[in-house]
């Protein structure tokens, strides 16, 4: 799930770390429902259509829906590198634990540059460790990363950015079981700190790049959607192709260490499966940046430029959202200029 909610009806705090030290600042921060029971999903379409609709993540990758695009160029981050006398924030938020990130952190080589703004964690349970969001040929792995940036040349802050269309990017990394995993170690030896609801321990600053693969040219690109309501379709998803490895201690801690309830709670409720299931494709082509023999074929520039140019959401949105304004050839993003309309849409 990638957890970026907003609700005008509930505020939290969340940490602009500018410095060693850190200050408060206010968002809109709806701290929605996780996954209650094997219909937990199903029901989020009655108050937020979008998570019945289409561009749904996540996906499974196999091998008929991807498309080799010869323009898809190795990602460039810049200042992931962070001193560690400066620190992340790490909160448990009651579905996940979550580590903010410094707005010097940026992604190039996509269409815009994006800021990093922070990072989560979802899996499985300590008998079913088949935690991941993404699938690949309908294998899940043993739980997957999300490092969340918003589109900054367009937007001022996530905020304005998580209802458009271009508004946020994802790096997601997939994670099995190996050795120990030193990097992952930075942030996971502070979960005992963090072991309830609300509770946050400062986490000295390191090279978040360490998290990412060695190999950041190999991924699978698609535009997809948050995976927790209000489910916006507004994330274009870069899902590396090469997992990474932690120790099955180290996969044990995340699956046992962490509860959705408050200290005092008097049924406390273990922190586990916190992963949307696989949503249908809705006929996407996923872009992949590596040969994969069969199955994956060639899309050239000259294509590439003509599938731009018809921007593949315009032709769902039109079967969508009733509003939808057929003199244009891109969507509309005032669909989503306000969270109370979105309740209204009809999506089918």
């Amino acid at each position: 799930m990638l957890e970026l909610f907003f609700d005008s009806q509930e505020t939290a705090l969340l940490p602009v770390l500018m410095s060693s030290a850190w200050s408060p600042a206010l968002i809109n921060l709806s701290l929605l429902l996780t996954f209650p029971g094997p219909d937990g999903e199903k029901t989020w379409p009655k108050k937020y259509p979008f998570c019945g609709g289409v561009f749904q993540s996540p996906i499974d990758f196999h091998n008929d829906i991807l498309q080799y695009d010869t323009t898809l160029l190795p990602l460039e981050l810049v200042g992931y590198n962070v001193s560690s006398t400066d620190h992340f924030m790490l909160t448990n938020n009651g579905h996940s634990v979550r580590m903010s990130l410094f707005p010097t952190m940026h992604i190039r080589n996509l269409p815009f540059q994006y800021t990093a703004t922070q990072l989560h964690l979802h899996w499985g349970n300590r008998n079913k460790p088949e935690g991941s969001e993404h699938t690949v040929s309908g294998r899940h792995f043993a739980a997957e990363l999300h490092i969340v940036h918003y589109n900054s040349d367009k937007y001022p802050d996530v905020t304005a950015a998580i209802d458009k269309s271009d508004g946020l990017a994802v790096l997601a990394i997939l994670i099995e079981i190996g050795p120990f995993n030193p990097s992952y170690e930075k942030i996971f030896s502070h979960f005992q700190n963090v072991k309830y609801k609300d509770q946050i321990a400062l986490v000295p600053g390191f090279d978040i790049q360490e998290l990412l693969p060695d190999q950041l040219d190999e991924y699978y690109r698609y535009e997809g959607s948050l995976t927790t309501p209000p489910c916006y379709p507004s994330v274009l998803w870069t899902v590396f192709r090469h997992p990474v490895k932690v120790s099955q201690e180290q996969l044990l801690a995340l699956e046992t260490a962490l509860y959705c309830t408050q200290p005092n709670d008097p049924t406390p409720l273990e922190m586990v499966n916190n992963f949307r299931h696989i949503q249908e494709f809705d006929e996407r082509l996923v872009s992949v940046s590596f040969r994969q023999g069969k199955g994956t074929f060639i899309i050239s520039n000259l294509q590439m430029g003509k599938l731009r140019k018809r921007k593949t959401f315009s032709t769902f949105y039109r079967k969508s959202v009733p509003e939808w304004d057929r003199t244009q050839e891109y969507w509309l993003p005032a669909f989503f200029e306000s969270l109370d309309n979105t309740a209204a849409l009809s999506i089918k």
